[in-house]
């Protein structure tokens, strides 16, 4: 391959990366028997699976086992279940979510709460799960449960 044609892929890519650039989050559904564990932020009303965004340089599985552990006090053991790769419409055309199972985990320390981003966390029934629990939120644990089809949006 030539130097034009290699410098040629590296602006094309630079391009691609300004005009169609998209941000890719993780969340964690970790359960506990029949409970799951959820968090509310200071940033946003609602309940939500414990997560945040993925670094550049960093794997899906780092930044979920890097949220968890920042979040909630847990560690996946073994490889997290990558359950779904969802669209987030809600927040851009652009935002994908990639949601992973943890059925094994550790926990490393209590979650440190409240802080400046985490409000409250803890383990919930699925069938009494808080109030404000984000519609989204109940969605993927249903689809998980079997309960109602797989979306491609989040």
């Amino acid at each position: 391959m030539s130097s034009i044609h290699r410098f040629a892929i590296r602006q094309f890519l630079r391009y691609s990366r300004i005009t169609r650039g998209l941000t890719l989050g993780v969340r964690a559904v970790v359960f506990d028997g029949d409970r799951v564990f959820l968090v509310r932020h200071s940033y946003v009303p609602g309940w939500y699976f414990p997560g945040g965004g993925v670094e550049p340089g960093e794997t899906a599985v780092e930044a979920l086992t890097r949220e968890l552990e920042e979040e909630t006090g847990l560690l996946p053991e073994g490889v997290p279940e990558l359950f779904g790769l969802y669209l987030n419409r809600s927040l851009s055309t652009r935002d994908h979510v990639a949601l992973f199972v943890c059925r094994n985990w550790t926990r490393v320390r209590e979650p440190v709460v409240p802080n400046v981003e985490i409000l409250e966390c803890g383990f919930f029934p699925i069938a009494a799960l808080p109030e404000g629990t984000t519609e989204a939120t109940r969605r993927r644990l249903a689809e998980i449960r079997g309960e109602m089809d797989r979306s491609p949006d989040w």
